[in-house]
């Protein structure tokens, strides 16, 4: 059993429902350019940040859990 107030487990659930965290098209776009997939490390010139949209998708879907 949980022993937190009501009153209190609804506040939080407010607070986490405001937070805002960055879509993906914003969180791939700082990340810079380092010569190789953000995701799997595949070498790529030094414009792209992924070799894929797989790979794009994939690191999105990971960031949401890690922030």
């Amino acid at each position: 059993m949980d022993s937190k107030q009501p009153e209190v487990v609804e506040g939080e659930r407010a607070m986490t429902a405001s937070l805002s965290y960055p879509s993906a098209p914003e969180l791939i776009a700082v990340l810079p350019p380092k010569g190789a997939c953000w995701y799997c490390d595949k070498p790529l010139d030094a414009v792209r940040r992924f070799c894929s949209r797989n790979c794009s998708a994939a690191y999105a879907e990971e960031a949401q859990y890690h922030i």
